[in-house]
């Protein structure tokens, strides 16, 4: 992973100054994506309330003065044999491969089930260092984080509650557990230079961030099994001196799944763009003017050249 390509652009840490990829896993819905937005303070990755909203690696970067932790969000682990689920799995053990540490974040409000089962399996056999999260302690409690790992000879370095991370900017970082996060994956990675200046929380590039906005905003206008039908592609960005504009497209499997994403007089898709155009304008210097389109590809989650090159 061409990650260091950033550290002679910091300098000056402290001599006992660490530095490290920390992967995040867990099953959908866990949390991963709402933990690592509260990490960094700052929206990167995606989130709702649609399982495996995440379909690829996503970067967060969060930096102090004792280190610099890549947090690297995986989509959510889940035991299917569909093309997709299966190119997802395969990403979230690559991811783990590279990894100096691991995040698992268990969801304390559900039971476990086979997929928390196969977790565990997996990070018994890759013995990396290991933080477990508990995710959505202000819930009522169904699983006893530390009597399941226990239970799977896993052995975390610490375990840690979470709760309330709903919103990045406002959670109180102390109350929530995001604090004792960061200090805890600081406490077991190896020594090294930041990769990154401390003013980046992520490292993704202006195509990535605009289709993964809309794809959020598309995804929560929609229902039943439309959100898990849709991807996008981002033909074109322009940029002029006054503002960013994009062509977007949003792809689906069927004509009906696109008369929903369109929506009555387009009230649907407009939505979509005026909500996504605000989100981005928060996160880029400058404006986003979008075109959205939404077309028809049958059966895109079948095709594996095209799954390679969205789930990376």
């Amino acid at each position: 992973m061409p990650l260091n390509i950033l550290s002679s652009a910091v300098n000056n840490q402290s001599p006992d100054f660490v530095s490290g990829v920390a992967a995040l896993v867990g099953r959908p819905s866990s949390g991963k994506s709402s933990l690592v937005n509260a990490l960094c303070g700052a929206k990167v990755s995606i989130v709702s309330p649609v399982p495996q909203t995440t379909r690829n690696a996503i970067r967060g970067i969060v930096s102090d003065s004792r280190g610099q932790i890549v947090l690297l969000d995986t989509p959510g682990y889940h035991l299917s044999e569909k093309s997709i689920n299966l190119h997802m799995r395969s990403l979230v053990d690559g991811t783990v491969s590279e990894a100096d540490a691991l995040l698992y974040l268990i969801d304390s409000s559900r039971m476990p089930g086979d997929e928390e089962e196969a977790i565990a399996r997996l990070l018994a056999e890759r013995a990396l260092p290991t933080v477990v999260v508990a995710t959505k302690c202000d819930l009522p409690s169904r699983i006893d984080a530390a009597s399941f790992c226990a239970e799977h000879g896993l052995t975390p370095r610490a375990i840690v509650e979470t709760r309330g991370l709903d919103d990045p900017e406002t959670a109180d970082r102390g109350a929530s557990g995001v604090a004792a996060v960061v200090d805890a994956v600081l406490a077991i990675l190896p020594e090294g230079p930041p990769w990154y200046p401390e003013e980046f929380y992520t490292d993704q590039d202006p195509t990535f961030r605009i289709a993964e906005i809309v794809r959020e905003r598309a995804i929560l206008r929609t229902r039943d099994e439309v959100p898990h039908a849709i991807y996008v592609e981002v033909a074109d960005i322009e940029e002029t001196e006054r503002e960013y504009r994009a062509r977007v497209f949003l792809y689906v499997e069927r004509e009906s799944q696109k008369g929903i994403l369109v929506g009555r007089g387009a009230s649907v898709v407009s939505a979509i763009r005026t909500e996504s155009q605000r989100i981005l304008g928060e996160l880029f210097p400058k404006p986003v003017r979008l075109s959205l389109q939404v077309k028809v590809r049958p059966k895109w989650r079948h095709n594996e050249a095209l799954l390679k090159k969205l789930i990376r």
